[in-house]
């Protein structure tokens, strides 16, 4: 498969992402042959370690390849997506609780599909160019990938505010937000991969961190604390409103091109989340309970059309006003009884 590089260097298993001209977006094959290769080095003595990078400046992995999930679902055939993700949040919760160090070098970007890949192994790699993003709301999906998890465990109400604004994070932002654990300049990362790769040792690592530049979203939290103190999203949408500022207005604009439906179910599944019970499964779970139905009953097709297809960039979303009842959250995020996630491998 010429789209993904899968070896054995040294100590290391090494898997590289090759689809620079398309930012190494995920297909749904390259998801497969890692999780195989994940399956196969978890018992391997000769096998220490796993280094996932990507070939290419701009991106780490912008996303999954939604294409064919779009003309699946055109189609009327569901069935595909439903697969397709319970597979994909099956490789998250295995990179998630992986037995040997999972260590990933991200440049670039790494959004959506690519924070499930890249932000729930062991050891977490920014540099210069890094940008971090969570922008499922803008296509009518919740954030997913596991990436719930994170928003719900990130400082004060941070979670929210990545959540349904698509906000991206730099290095030092992604860090404070718990996305990335170490920042090293990326000069340094060819060097250092091949030092994991000869002697299988996460401290090589150590002697590259530094201290990243000081982070804007850390400088920003106590307003986005108070503006996104709500339960629900009509009472953020309140807080911003009457504070009339200039964050507070440039953070309406963004929340302006999200799907409210998959804003409202968002902040609902981060505040289901958050406590002492949060596991990857829990946060999988939710999340499928939404993508399960997001064809369907959501606005995903719609915010496809728009964004991907067409790119009028005016999806013509439910509850266009903002106004959405409870009920509709509600039947997004109901359990699924025998259709309910698994994350067992099947044939």
């Amino acid at each position: 498969m010429n789209d993904i590089s899968i070896r054995i260097t040294g100590r290391a298993g090494r898997v590289t992402l090759n689809r620079p001209q398309a930012l190494n977006a995920l297909t749904y094959e390259m998801c497969l042959a890692i999780e195989d290769a994940l399956d196969r080095w978890s018992n391997d003595p000769s096998v220490d370690l796993i280094v996932l990078d990507a070939a290419g400046d701009r991106a780490f992995c912008s996303g999954g390849d939604i294409a064919e999930l779009y003309a699946t679902g055109k189609a009327g055939n569901y069935g595909y997506g439903r697969k397709f993700w319970a597979d994909e949040y099956r490789l998250n919760a295995k990179i998630f609780s992986y037995s040997k160090p999972v260590i990933s070098f991200m440049q670039g970007f790494t959004m959506g599909g690519g924070v499930g890949l890249g932000c729930h192994g062991s050891h977490r790699i920014v540099g210069e160019t890094s940008q971090i993003a969570m922008p499922e709301c803008g296509i009518g999906l919740i954030p997913d990938v596991g990436g719930s998890l994170m928003l719900a465990i990130a400082p004060g109400r941070v979670g929210e505010y990545l959540g349904i604004t698509a906000s991206r994070m730099s290095a030092q932002d992604a860090i404070f937000a718990g996305f990335a654990d170490s920042y090293i300049t990326q000069d340094r990362w060819p060097d250092l991969i091949s030092d994991l790769e000869g002697t299988g040792d996460v401290a090589m690592l150590t002697p590259a961190i530094l201290e990243p530049p000081a982070s804007d979203l850390q400088r920003q939290q106590a307003q986005i604390d108070v503006l996104f103190d709500g339960e629900m999203l009509g009472d953020i949408l309140n807080n911003l409103r009457a504070d009339g500022g200039d964050f507070a207005l440039e953070t309406l604009k963004k929340m302006g091109r999200m799907s409210p439906l998959a804003m409202a179910s968002a902040i609902e599944v981060i505040h289901r989340l958050r406590g002492p019970s949060l596991t990857i499964e829990k946060a999988l779970d939710l999340e499928y309970r939404f993508t399960y139905r997001a064809m369907e009953h959501g606005d995903f097709l719609e915010g496809i059309r728009a964004a991907i297809i067409d790119k009028d960039r005016k999806p013509a979303w439910q509850f266009a006003d903002m106004n959405v009842p409870l009920a509709a959250t509600g039947k997004m995020l109901r359990p699924l009884g025998n259709a309910a996630l698994t994350l067992e491998k099947t044939t």
